[in-house]
């Protein structure tokens, strides 16, 4: 009779319920428990709990002045991501010149940058000391800066558009690597322009991948502080720099994690948008192919 091997007695395995304990708590003491304490300070001091912060805090008009550059800052911007970073994954994927395929990897590179060394090249270049207004003070004989368009709304958003754009165009140019070259041969081959070859041909494969880039171009964009900061803009008043000017320059910590919940408020707002976009349009897709 051949010998059996006996297996070793199966050892009690973790449940798997046990493994969640891990990232909940390093959540706990990363995220909600800041978190809470920014909430709990937004409600008042301790030991009384009331809304009264928050309606003082609407009702003034410097939040909603930092409410409306934030949103419209926001929408300008991804607006402006989303024409620029079509128009030049377009060019970069469908246009053959020499350095394409260099260009495309260049976009992956720019999203490691950080978004104060843009600024920084913009104060250089569009400055009030910067080499355009230098070159045309010295060529006209004025004594003022002729562009002054940094130091407001527009210079953000031209410096946002120029950061975020690479959000838009890697998931662009990921969609466009998966069209078929023979559909847009094809639909020339029986006449149609170009434009009408974009409209109906490109534009729907990369409708998704627009849509999401987007979305999280307008989220990033609603809690981007570096860029207002470093322009210095005085008129351009956003949320993170409402919580900045109350909490370090004027040490007003409840008013500061009011505009803090609202902004945390919105951007899972935002968050929650960003990821139903994408699961929609990828099960769309998927459902399609």
């Amino acid at each position: 009779m051949a010998d059996i091997a006996l297996a070793p007695p199966a050892r009690g395995k973790p449940r798997p319920a046990l493994w969640t304990i891990p990232p909940i708590l390093v959540l706990a003491v990363l995220f909600f428990y800041p978190l809470g304490l920014i909430v709990r300070q937004s409600l008042g001091d301790e030991g009384t709990i009331s809304l009264q912060y928050f309606f003082e805090v609407f009702a003034s008009r410097e939040f909603h002045r930092g409410l409306y550059n934030t949103i419209t800052i926001a929408i300008g911007s991804t607006a402006g991501c989303l024409v620029l970073g079509f128009a030049l994954s377009l060019t970069i994927a469908f246009v053959p010149f020499p350095g394409s395929r260099f260009a495309g990897r260049l976009v992956e590179t720019f999203i490691a940058l950080p978004t104060f060394l843009v600024t920084l090249a913009f104060t250089f270049v569009y400055g009030s000391a910067g080499i355009l207004n230098e070159s045309l003070m010295s060529l006209f004989g004025t004594e003022l800066p002729p562009v002054d368009f940094l130091y407001s709304r527009w210079g953000v958003m031209l410096a946002e558009i120029t950061v975020y754009t690479p959000f838009v165009m890697r998931p662009l140019l990921a969609a466009f690597s998966l069209i078929e070259h023979s559909q847009i041969e094809v639909a020339s081959s029986l006449g149609a322009r170009p434009a009408r070859i974009v409209r109906q041909v490109i534009f729907p494969a990369a409708l998704p991948a627009l849509v999401a880039g987007g979305s999280l171009c307008l989220l990033l964009t609603v809690n981007e502080f570096g860029i207002v900061l470093f322009i210095g803009a005085r008129d351009v008043i956003t949320l993170p720099m409402m919580i900045y000017g109350k909490a370090i320059q004027e040490f007003d910590y409840v008013t500061a994690c009011v505009v803090a919940v609202v902004n945390v408020v919105l951007s899972l707002g935002l968050y929650g948008l960003y990821r139903w976009v994408v699961a929609y349009f990828g099960g769309s897709r998927a459902g399609m192919v």
